[in-house]
């Protein structure tokens, strides 16, 4: 049985960020004396370090600051999260946000960790994929029997993104790998792979990917999380959360990703990097580039954000609109990409070279 939880103790790496607790006006943080002594903000606009208390009065995150709600489980992993714990006669939609997170512990995207925990950890380096990719399946058409969803959910229970997904690890390195939806061809993980790859050529910082063999499909796609690092969690928080706003609706515009990274990044020449994603997801035809497909790290010897590597690449045939706008245009030109790119105060010259890099390259 799920117990309720009203308090809750955030951490990172062992040490203690905060304190979160349900209050009859909202969702309360503060961050501990030592955080404040020796941390960073964990979401800049929001939580600067500071002695008070948070109280978050917006409703877009459940009443949670977005950089906790990123912990939670969303698209895919939320399918699996309802689907078992309905087995046990309790609906998700009905916990109050802290229990949903005291159910991830220490299992969630990004550095942070909860305690108390009702989450159990999953044994990630016994998997077989092509077993994992038949139980997703069965999952999404429903032919599953909610009884047997325990060992797929330790693997991609904590996942975000529409596509089904698993958490493994390959020679003691932490990967996420995919497969394919009822809406996707079965060589989803291909086009994916195809897309990272000419992303990488086009100078865009990717992180490791492969292509893990199947028997079912030309393979699924895999990529080597940036949020562990030598057995060490990496705090991560998404352009949406830092923002405080939904990703599920469309209302943000490129302009908005730079004004991010011009504010919290300490190396600026993430405002180019962050022109080659927006470059080349117009150019390549990633139409799925909302506020939570962009991300920013916290490097320690950085002592800083940065943006994070880039990540759900692919060709989106489906959609007709660019989930973030450019200029305000949700299906932007070249002539689009090159105005923002004056707007912030980027040089034209070396602006115009990524362009024809991207063009050429794709």
């Amino acid at each position: 049985m799920v117990g309720e939880v009203t308090k809750s103790i955030v951490k990172y790496n062992g040490r203690t960020v905060g304190y979160l607790a349900m209050t009859n006006e909202g969702i309360a943080f503060q961050y501990s004396d030592e955080w404040q002594r020796n941390g960073f903000s964990i979401s800049p606009f929001s939580l600067p370090i500071a002695d008070k208390i948070y109280i978050n009065r917006k409703y877009n995150f459940e009443g949670l600051y977005g950089v906790f709600h990123d912990s939670l489980p969303d698209g895919w992993g939320e399918l699996l999260v309802k689907r078992m714990l309905a087995q046990k006669g309790v609906n998700y939609d009905r916990l109050n946000p802290l229990t949903k997170l005291s159910l991830i512990g220490e299992n969630g995207l990004g550095g942070l960790t909860y305690e108390p925990t009702q989450a159990t950890e999953a044994d990630d380096s016994h998997f077989d994929l092509e077993e994992l990719a038949e139980e997703a399946n069965a999952v999404l058409n429903d032919a599953k029997p909610i009884d047997e969803l325990d060992s797929l959910f330790l693997l991609g229970g904590s996942s975000g993104g529409a596509r089904p997904k698993a958490h493994i690890k390959v020679d003691g390195e932490d990967w996420i790998v995919k497969f394919p939806c009822r809406i996707d061809p079965p060589d989803a993980g291909l086009a994916e792979f195809e897309a990272n790859s000419a992303a990488q050529r086009c100078g865009l910082d990717v992180n490791e990917f492969k292509l893990f063999p199947s028997k079912r499909c030309a393979g699924y796609f895999g990529a080597k999380r940036f949020d562990r690092k030598a057995g060490k969690r990496i705090h991560v928080v998404s352009l949406s959360s830092i923002l405080e706003t939904t990703h599920r609706i469309p209302n943000l515009d490129y302009v908005h990703l730079f004004q991010v990274v011009q504010n919290i990044c300490a190396d600026k020449s993430d405002l180019y990097e962050a022109f080659a994603r927006m470059a080349f997801n117009v150019l390549y035809g990633n139409k799925d580039d909302h506020g939570k497909n962009f991300s920013f790290v916290y490097g320690e010897t950085l002592n800083g954000y940065r943006l994070s590597p880039a990540y759900d690449l692919t060709k989106t045939i489906n959609k007709s609109e660019h989930e973030m706008t450019v200029m305000g245009n949700p299906t932007p030109t070249e002539k689009d990409l090159l105005d923002l790119a004056a707007y912030v105060g980027l040089a034209k010259w070396k602006t115009a070279d990524i362009v024809e890099l991207i063009k050429n390259v794709i």
